[in-house]
């Protein structure tokens, strides 16, 4: 009897550890929780309409949610700098572009630097176009090109921020011009346009997803790029202009550090995206592409941006 109850010890401790170690090893997978995607924006932007997208599917490929947080203020460097300080452990990841990324280092003390981050992947790029309400004056860009000659100043131009993803576009495209408008900076690129539509602004540059949001309440005069988004709208290239800096990168990064077996799960997941049925129909809907770019490609690409735009920067400012 004494060796039955031994034995029937042994089984029991054993069957124990083994549920224990089981349990342990469930809760080391990542990701055993929800992870949180900051956006260093405001709501109502392009970068607010793609993560509600992204995020509604990818779940079914961790196996976890991924929640929305948006965090804008000064410019970007709000939300960018709470995810600088995040554990690398997968859990705080920052869906950003390339302006904030790699431009702003060089016009103003960030507190923190692009190393800090690593890319999970490029999810998309995009093309912003030049808009006006419907109810403007201004039938085309030469309309209210000139318009600016004529009143210097006196036109504003409502943006998403200093230095970002529609103030560079736009200024190099008023600097071209030789033309000078009233700059207005908002919270994201969903300020922005809320400004323009409450005729806070007299124009804007906005993406594909915001400019279908708005019906037929916008009038779009130009779009950068060297293809056309709208069939009836001109590219800058065909009006004449050279400007070409507009491209907008949206990246999901993650702080740098973070375990490379995690790292490429979560690369997994939004690859899978690629051939979700449900993605590509809702993303075709907003008006966007799905171009993803892996992490290692994009971290390429952000070498070459550091020096094109300290460049930028330079013939902006003088500087």
């Amino acid at each position: 009897m004494i060796a039955v109850r031994k034995l029937t010890s042994l089984v029991l401790g054993a069957a124990l550890a083994m549920s224990l170690g089981a349990t342990k090893a469930m809760a080391d997978e990542y990701p055993s929780k929800p992870i949180s995607l900051v956006l260093p924006l405001g709501a109502g932007g392009s970068h607010d309409l793609n993560s509600r997208v992204f995020t509604s599917i990818i779940p079914s490929y961790l196996g976890q949610a991924m929640v929305v947080k948006l965090m804008p203020g000064a410019s970007g460097q709000k939300g960018t700098a709470h995810v600088a300080s995040a554990k690398p452990d997968g859990y705080t990841l920052l869906f950003s572009h390339n302006f904030f990324d790699q431009l702003q280092q060089y016009t103003t003390k960030l507190p923190y630097v692009p190393g800090d981050f690593e890319t999970v992947v490029r999810l998309n790029y995009a093309t912003p176009s030049v808009v006006v309400l419907a109810s403007s004056p201004w039938m085309t860009l030469k309309d209210l090109l000139d318009d600016m000659r004529q009143n210097p100043g006196k036109i504003s131009f409502g943006h998403s921020g200093n230095w970002g993803a529609i103030m560079v576009p736009g200024a190099l495209l008023l600097s071209e011009a030789g033309v000078k408008a009233t700059l207005v900076p908002h919270k994201g690129g969903g300020p922005a346009m809320k400004a323009l539509m409450a005729g806070d602004v007299d124009f804007s540059m906005a993406f594909p997803s915001v400019i279908g949001g708005q019906g037929d309440k916008l009038r779009v005069l130009a779009s950068l790029g060297s293809e056309r988004i709208f069939d009836d709208v001109p590219t800058l290239s065909e009006l004449g202009y050279t400007t070409g800096v507009g491209l907008m990168n949206r990246i999901v990064m993650a702080p740098k550090g973070m375990p490379a077996a995690d790292m490429q799960k979560l690369r997994d997941a939004f690859a899978a995206l690629q051939k979700d049925k449900t993605y590509n129909k809702m993303m075709g809907k907003l008006g966007e592409n799905t171009e993803l770019m892996m992490g290692p490609d994009y971290e390429k690409i952000r070498i070459q941006q550091s020096e094109q735009y300290k460049k930028l920067v330079q013939a902006i400012t003088g500087n």
